[in-house]
């Protein structure tokens, strides 16, 4: 079930990451619908997120909640939306999406086209929150 984001973990294609351990992974979104909307995975190649153990599951949410925190101390934003989606990659994932309005977390929205430059500065202004 090898997807982008196995590609990500293993370094094969870039990500502006922002925190990862021996388990799990956090980087910027590369269609992001705001600044800042970042994606949390396992490792683990796990389709649905319910399929990871319970342990998994929730140490996945723990390490979520970390990036969370730095991401809303980073980017300006009212609060971090959390969506749980999972029909664009077939790799268990969590939306991390920085809100102001309740439109921020529109799915349909056109997505931004950010420069490199951009998202090096908003993973440089997470990672050092």
């Amino acid at each position: 079930m090898s997807s982008i984001f196995t590609k990500i973990i293993n370094g094969e294609i870039p990500a502006y990451k922002i925190a990862e351990d021996e388990n799990f992974v956090a980087f910027l979104d590369a269609m992001p619908l705001v600044k800042g909307h970042t994606l949390v995975i396992p490792k683990k190649e796990v389709d649905l997120i319910f399929d990871l153990d319970t342990e998994e599951y929730k140490n996945l949410w723990a390490f979520a909640q970390k990036v969370a925190k730095k991401v809303k101390n980073a980017v300006p934003c009212i609060r971090v939306g959390v969506a749980v989606v999972g029909l664009e990659v077939p790799h268990a994932h969590i939306h991390l999406i920085p809100l102001n309005k309740m439109e921020d977390m529109n799915f349909r929205n056109e997505r931004l086209k950010l420069s490199p430059e951009e998202y090096s500065e908003i993973q440089n202004l997470i990672i050092n929150s």
